[in-house]
């Protein structure tokens, strides 16, 4: 969906996903504008067309931040999606300092790793008001207590 098919008549939000490298932010942003899609809130942006620089690919990271853009009933969101790695922080505060809120990706096969804890620091010193976290990789931990471990420790 091109930029231009929009309505510029709903409340727009800037909104991003952080937390450490690897634990799935570019996979998250993919899915979430496959699913939009199929309702014709969003163009499908795919793994490989978020993470485009031949570097990030080739190492498997995002390196710049990649922006796509998508709607709801409600609201028209711009969505900035985070480099995780520590070497590329300074892209992730670029990408937060206009955000309205972000959503925080945390493996649960690793937890909250370093860079977790830095990039909700950060958030908050750019001004991010809220902050929701999505447990990702839920799927590759067979322990239920070993999740609720997690889940505490995120919390």
């Amino acid at each position: 969906m091109a930029k231009e098919k929009f309505q510029r008549t709903k409340p727009h939000v800037n909104v991003g996903t952080i937390g450490h490298v690897d634990h799935g932010k570019t996979t998250l942003t993919a899915a979430i504008t496959h699913v939009l899609s199929k309702h014709g809130l969003a163009s499908y942006s795919d793994f490989g067309s978020i993470d485009k620089a031949p570097e990030e690919r080739e190492r498997g990271i995002t390196i710049a931040t990649a922006h796509v853009e998508y709607q709801s009933e409600a609201r028209h969101y711009a969505h900035v999606d985070c480099p995780g790695h520590a070497d590329y922080v300074k892209n992730m505060i670029t990408g937060a300092a206009q955000m309205d809120g972000a959503v925080l990706v945390v493996s649960a096969s690793d937890g909250p790793m370093p860079q977790t804890r830095e990039h909700i620091l950060l958030a908050r010193q750019v001004g991010v008001p809220y902050i929701v976290v999505f447990m990702n990789k839920v799927d590759m931990v067979d322990d239920p207590e070993l999740l609720d471990l997690v889940e505490l420790e995120i919390r």
